[in-house]
This record gives structure tokens, C-alpha cells and sequence, in this order.
């Protein structure tokens, strides 16, 4: 029963005021800082620690936006968020934060002018690039003839073993593999699982591989040549009589 209690209690309302408008100060301040730091550190996210001489303070952003700032005093204690996501500080705290405030601010703008001038000696004329466009039209030109001759064999393929299927045979110990749709060629892969497609409905293989590995294509149409030799052998050892 507490009827009859007469203690008076404080009123802590004005207190929690009292912070949540210096807090709603620094989050709008060092929400400036954050937008800062996002431009000069080229991202939408990071961090970054200012030191004092009363201790250490780190900002966080997100999306460009403040996400926490935090207090680590020298003298002990635990670390103080002046602003966060989560729960506001207890007052105490925050005041001894707030001592350190000023200082941390001029150590971001310390930060900022140690960077003036920072581009002064970079040059800005670079060499000329030189362009792909003569090695693109040959490897295309190659990859075109190549294409030429598989839907070729394709087509041959498509007449004599069905609508679809796969041709593989062995050039130097790779394994070559040409697969068709009707009389096209799908792909044409060299090395298997995980090899290089020398033709796909895709992108090109890059110049080193068609480089290295057209100058083989040669022996893989000679494979489907004795194929196709070997074919004719065994049917006309069939007879009727």
C-alpha cells in the first residue's frame, strides 16, 4: 500500500527534454559531417575516427546519412553514443560528451584542410589508349569462318543424327565438343566442363583464346571428317545378298 506516501517524486520530463534537444542538435550537425565525409571518401557507407585530446570520436554513415556518433574518453569509461539508432544517452554522459564536441569538430575540419592541394602535383595528361577495333575484326573475322564450318557440320549432324545433339572428339588430348540446334551450332567448347566456348550464343571469347586455340579448329573438322568416313565404311559392309 502507497496511499499513504508523501516523498516527493522528480519530475524527470524536463531533463529528457533538455537532451533530446541537444541530441536532435548534434544528429542535425554532425549529419553535415556525414554527408561531408560520404563525398570526400567516395561512398554511400563508412566510418571514420577523429582523435581529441580528451579521447576519440568515430562517425558512421549510411546511405550518406548519420548512422551513430561516438565518445571514447581517455579518462575511462565506456563508449558514449551521442547519436544512434538506438536508445538516446543517458544525460550524464552525453554532457560529458558534449564538453568534447567543439574539439572533435575541428578535427574533421583539421582532416579536411590536411587535404587541400592534395591533387596539385597529380598530372592530367595521360597517354593516348589505343584502340581494339583492328583486333576485334580479325578475332571476329576468325570466329566467323569458324562458325561457318561448324554450322556446316551441324547441318550435316542435324540431316543424319536428329534435331538436336552433341559431336565431341578429342584434338591433341582436349576434348572438343560442337553442340547443335537443327542446323545451327549452339556452341562449339573446348576443354569441357569449364572450358573456353569458342562459339556460344553468348559473348566472344577473348583474342588470347581464340589466338591459341583456332589454329587446333583445323584438326577437330578432320575428327568429323574421319567420323563421318568411318560412317560410310561400316555401311557399305552391309549386304543383302
Amino acid at each position: 500500500m502507497t496511499d499513504g506516501l508523501s516523498f516527493d517524486i522528480a519530475d524527470a520530463d524536463d531533463v529528457a527534454a533538455n537532451r533530446d534537444e541537444v541530441v536532435a542538435a548534434v544528429q542535425s550537425h554532425a549529419g553535415q559531417i556525414a554527408r561531408s565525409l560520404a563525398i570526400l571518401q567516395g561512398g554511400d557507407y563508412g566510418s571514420e575516427t577523429f582523435k581529441t585530446r580528451q579521447g576519440k570520436w568515430t562517425l558512421k554513415y549510411e546511405a550518406g546519412d548519420l548512422q551513430y556518433l561516438r565518445f571514447k574518453g581517455k579518462s575511462g569509461g565506456g563508449d558514449i553514443y551521442v547519436v544512434s539508432t538506438k536508445q538516446p544517452p543517458e544525460p550524464t554522459a552525453l554532457a560529458a560528451a558534449m564538453v568534447d564536441y567543439e574539439a572533435f569538430v575541428e578535427a574533421f575540419n583539421e582532416h579536411v584542410e590536411s587535404l587541400d592541394g592534395v591533387f596539385d602535383d597529380i598530372p592530367t595528361d595521360f597517354p593516348d589508349v589505343e584502340t581494339t577495333e583492328s583486333v576485334v575484326a580479325e578475332r571476329d573475322r576468325i570466329l566467323g569462318t569458324i562458325r561457318d564450318v561448324a554450322n556446316r557440320i551441324a547441318g550435316e549432324l542435324n540431316r543424319y543424327d536428329g534435331e538436336y545433339g552433341t559431336f565431341a572428339q578429342r584434338v591433341g588430348g582436349t576434348r572438343w565438343e560442337l553442340k547443335w540446334d537443327g542446323a545451327q551450332a549452339s556452341y562449339l567448347r573446348v576443354g569441357g566442363e569449364g572450358g573456353v566456348y569458342l562459339l556460344s550464343q553468348y559473348e566472344p571469347p577473348a583474342a588470347p583464346d581464340v589466338r591459341e586455340l583456332a589454329g587446333d579448329f583445323g584438326e577437330f573438322v578432320d575428327s568429323y571428317n574421319e567420323y563421318v568416313e568411318e560412317l560410310e565404311a561400316d555401311l557399305r559392309t552391309i549386304s543383302f545378298d
